[in-house]
């Protein structure tokens, strides 16, 4: 068949397969491009996850390296003060050793202290244990205690009301020693002014005897009985005063 046989159905079907056939590759070529594109974007995100290792790696790198510095600065001043502490010990070897020889005396010391202590300890549970049975003895004895203290108080109050009943009664003792002797004292007033009246009347009747006696001198003999009697009348009179003075009770008149 040659060109100038060839029918458009036929240039229809070619351009067709043509067609078919490119449409074809560039499905082909936008696959292939979705999978670089699609592989571009895992890179790219792979890409920063390594950069951000990467960065983190550096920042791990700059502290172990600032931690080594530090280390090695703390070393050397361990050393230093190793150093120094070693001559410390050097120096302070002499104490220690005096150091020891105390702390061999204290121990000594502290040994004897606790033995002591032990001794006095073992004293102290003997004490804790006589007080305790003697708290009980007293426990079991305590009402003949109670009655006794309350006995005890009974007889001071006993003693305290016989002392105030002595008080109160020597008291009206001393009120009736003071009134005995303010009646003794009024009745020796009034029975000196008796002796005095009795003395008077006396001297009056010893003066009427002696007028009468004088009259009866005078007068006849048969008159003399009438001047006998009055005197014997009058001595009871007389009399009367000094034997109720001596026999009778002086405060019998009050």
């Amino acid at each position: 068949m040659t060109e100038g046989t060839i029918t458009p159905e036929v240039q229809i079907k070619e351009l067709q397969e043509a067609l078919a056939t490119e449409t074809d590759r560039l499905q082909k070529l936008f696959a292939a491009y979705e999978t670089q594109e699609k592989e571009l974007v895992d890179a790219k995100a792979e890409i920063e996850v390594l950069e951000k290792e990467i960065i983190d790696r550096e920042i791990e790198k700059e502290s172990l390296e600032s931690i080594i510095a530090e280390k090695d600065v703390r070393v050397r001043e361990l050393e230093m003060k190793a150093t120094k502490n070693s001559k410390r010990v050097e120096h302070l070897e002499p104490e220690l050793e005096k150091m020891e020889e105390k702390y061999s005396r204290e121990k000594d010391r502290l040994g004897k202290v606790f033995g002591i202590a032990e001794e006095l300890d073992n004293d102290l549970r003997l004490a804790v244990t006589e007080m305790k049975a003697r708290d009980d003895w007293y426990v079991d004895h305590m009402q003949i205690f109670e009655d006794l203290n309350k006995a005890i108080k009974e007889r001071y109050e006993m003693i305290e009301r016989a002392v105030e009943s002595e008080r109160k009664s020597q008291h009206m003792s001393r009120a009736f020693t003071e009134r005995v002797e303010e009646m003794v004292q009024a009745r020796s007033e009034e029975m000196a002014e008796e002796e005095a009246e009795t003395a008077e009347a006396e001297e009056a009747t010893a003066a009427v005897e002696v007028v009468e006696e004088t009259v009866a001198e005078e007068a006849p003999a048969e008159e003399e009985p009438e001047v006998e009697e009055t005197p014997s009348e009058e001595e009871p009179t007389e009399s009367a005063p000094a034997e109720w003075g001596d026999a009778q009770d002086p405060w019998a008149a009050e």
